[in-house]
């Protein structure tokens, strides 16, 4: 058996554009069944697992859900940011609902792994300073990295304030390996997410980034095949996998 909840509330928790007020109006039109029965009042109680129709296609709940966006630069981790894209409206009709936010900030011009969801329990979770969930990042450098980097960057080092005059903040420490094949290439991995942080720690080098893409959250790589600006949803058994921690 699955969770009791009124109809309205059900219905209208899976569409993006249904109230509960729509809903009423659908049972009064017999547009919706439950287990073959037209439903005539919108207030009563239904179970998750029961068989819902809906429009002449069968409603499948789902409490939550996880979208994975591979987020273009010029894009704003945002609900709503004045006349800039945010990223809910690269979010596909199909998987679009009440209740979506991103869980987490990539900078404007910073592409790749956006979580998307309705969650808020595990975005608590995945963002929480205690977590230490892995972030990890492709970045594109004005000049060549140098092996320093590795070891600076491992024993956690210290990056400029965001104004003049701000504190020196700490950072935990983060995981840098150059490129082989292109010495102004490399990869790190963060287990925080100070404000700017990537390019703040390249900065306090001497460096720059040019270019940065998130490429995995946790254990979650990106698909290689999702393109700029697509949206894919994640499985639920797959969700774990935003939160691991390497030991």
């Amino acid at each position: 058996m699955g969770e009791k909840m009124r109809l309205d509330r059900l219905v209208a928790s899976q569409f993006a554009d249904v109230s509960r007020a729509d809903v009423k109006k659908l049972c009064l039109k017999k547009k919706i069944s439950v287990n073959g029965r037209l439903m005539a009042r919108s207030d009563e109680k239904v179970d998750t697992d029961d068989e819902i129709i809906v429009n002449g296609e069968r409603l499948v709940y789902k409490k939550h859900i996880y979208i994975m966006l591979n987020k273009p630069a010029g894009v704003v981790c945002s609900t709503k940011e004045g006349d800039s894209m945010t990223v809910l409206d690269l979010v596909p009709e199909k998987l679009m609902r009440q209740g979506l936010f991103p869980a987490g900030r990539l900078d404007k011009d910073t592409e790749g792994f956006v979580l998307i969801t309705d969650d808020g329990e595990l975005s608590h979770r995945m963002l929480s300073p205690k977590t230490h969930v892995p972030k990890t990042y492709f970045v594109r450098l004005e000049k060549p990295w140098e092996e320093s980097y590795r070891e600076v960057m491992a024993a956690g080092m210290t990056i400029d304030g965001l104004r003049e005059g701000d504190s020196e903040e700490k950072c935990l420490p983060a995981e840098f390996t150059g490129s082989c094949e292109n010495v102004c290439e490399c990869t790190l991995i963060l287990h925080e997410g100070k404000f700017h942080q990537v390019k703040r720690m390249f900065e306090k080098l001497g460096n720059k980034v040019v270019y940065l893409k998130r490429t995995a959250i946790g254990e979650m790589p990106l698909d290689r095949d999702l393109q700029l600006g697509e949206c894919l949803e994640i499985l639920h058994k797959d969700v774990e996998k935003l939160l691991a921690v390497k030991c």
